[in-house]
C-alpha cells in the first residue's frame, strides 16, 4: 500500500489506436469517472500518458487498461505523490506520440536500438569509443543528466535529425547509447539513428525514471534532477549523490528551480530562486519584463513607474539578459 496519498503513472505503449478522436473522447470520460488527473495523447500508432490519483483510483485504471489486449503488456512506471500532479484531465488525438515530422517515419514496432536495463546502461557509459546521447531538450539537460552526456543544440525533439545530420562526425563509428525521461522518444530516435546508418545504437530501457529506482545502479552516473512534465517539474535520481547541474538564469549560482517567464508570449522557462524571481520581475529579458501583459506586473498591481525603476535598478547592475 502506498504510504503517500497519490500516485502517478507514467506510461507509453506502440500500438495500433484505429481511431485516436473516438479513443480520446471515450478515454477522457472513462478517466474522469475515476477522478483522475493528468495529460495523454493518442496517436494512431499508441498512447503515451501520465496521470495522477489515489491508490484505488491508479489501481482501476491500470487493471482496467491490463484488460484491453492493445495494453496487456503497458508497463506502468510508478512514483508517489503528496497531492495531484495535475490540476485537470486532458486526453487530446495526435498525428504522432513524440513529434519529428519525419518523410519517412519510424515505427519502433519494425526498427528501434537494442534495450539496455539501467545495469547494462550503467556499465555500457563506461566502456570506450561509446558516446551519450540525450534525446531531450535543452531546459530538460539543463536541469539534470548523465555525466559525460551530449547535449544536443536543440529547443524542440523535432529539431534532434536536422541536428544529428549535422554532427555525424562525432557518433562515427561510436557505440550510442541514448536515453530520455520514460523512453517513449528513445523508441524512435534509436530507429532513426539506426535508419541512418549508425550500427551500434542502444537506448535505456525505461528512460531515466526507471534507471533512479533500480536498486543495483542507484542512479548512480546522474548528475541532478530529472525534469517532468507535470506540477512536480522534477524528481531525484542519484540515491548515491547528489550533485547539483542547473544554474541561476540570472546569476550563474547553483540552483534547480525552475519558473516560466512572466511575459505570457514568451513563456521561457529558467531555473531561478525565488529571490531572483522576485528581484526580476519573473521576467527572462528587458523586452519580457516591460511587455504590456507581463503577469507578475498585474498579479502585484505594479504600475508602469514601477517597472520603470525596476529596468532602471536592474540596468545598473546589469543583470537582466537581452532578449535571445
Amino acid at each position: 500500500m502506498s504510504t503517500k496519498p497519490f500516485r502517478v503513472l507514467l506510461y507509453y505503449n506502440y500500438v495500433t489506436i484505429e481511431d485516436p478522436v473516438e479513443f480520446a473522447a471515450s478515454h477522457l470520460k472513462f478517466c474522469k469517472e475515476l477522478e483522475l488527473k493528468g495529460r495523454i495523447l493518442v496517436a494512431n500508432e499508441g498512447i503515451n500518458g501520465t496521470v495522477s490519483g489515489t491508490f484505488e483510483q491508479t489501481e482501476a485504471y491500470m487493471e482496467a487498461m491490463k484488460k484491453d489486449s492493445r495494453f496487456a503488456d503497458m508497463v506502468f512506471k510508478i512514483d508517489e505523490a503528496e497531492h495531484h500532479a495535475f490540476k485537470k484531465m486532458h486526453v487530446r488525438p495526435r498525428s504522432e506520440l513524440v513529434t519529428l515530422r519525419l518523410e519517412d517515419d519510424v515505427n519502433p514496432k519494425e526498427i528501434t536500438g537494442k534495450y539496455f536495463s539501467p545495469k547494462e546502461f550503467f556499465e555500457a557509459m563506461q566502456q570506450e569509443d561509446t558516446v551519450i546521447l540525450d534525446a531531450r531538450n535543452d531546459y530538460e539537460y539543463d536541469l539534470g543528466h548523465f555525466q559525460g552526456a551530449i547535449k544536443p543544440d536543440i529547443k524542440a525533439f523535432r529539431e534532434i535529425p536536422d541536428w544529428i545530420r549535422e554532427n555525424k562526425e562525432l557518433l562515427e563509428g561510436k557505440k550510442i547509447l541514448t536515453y530520455c525521461t520514460g523512453g517513449i522518444r528513445c523508441e524512435k530516435f534509436s530507429g532513426f539513428l539506426l535508419k541512418e546508418g549508425f550500427e551500434d545504437v542502444a537506448q535505456l530501457h525505461g528512460g531515466i525514471v526507471t534507471y533512479g529506482k533500480d536498486p543495483e545502479v542507484q542512479g548512480e552516473l546522474w548528475n541532478g534532477q530529472c525534469y517532468v512534465f507535470d506540477e512536480r517539474i522534477s524528481v531525484p535520481v542519484n540515491q548515491k549523490e547528489h550533485v547539483i547541474v542547473g544554474k541561476d538564469y540570472f546569476t550563474g549560482e547553483p540552483c534547480e528551480r525552475y519558473t516560466n517567464c512572466a511575459n505570457p508570449v514568451c513563456n521561457k522557462q529558467i531555473i531561478a530562486s525565488e529571490e531572483n524571481e522576485q528581484k526580476h520581475y519573473r521576467s527572462c529579458s528587458e523586452e519580457c519584463l516591460v511587455h504590456p501583459r507581463n503577469l507578475y506586473v498585474k498579479e502585484h498591481g505594479l504600475t508602469e513607474e514601477d517597472v520603470q525603476r525596476k529596468l532602471e535598478e536592474l540596468k545598473e547592475e546589469n543583470t537582466m539578459p537581452a532578449m535571445s
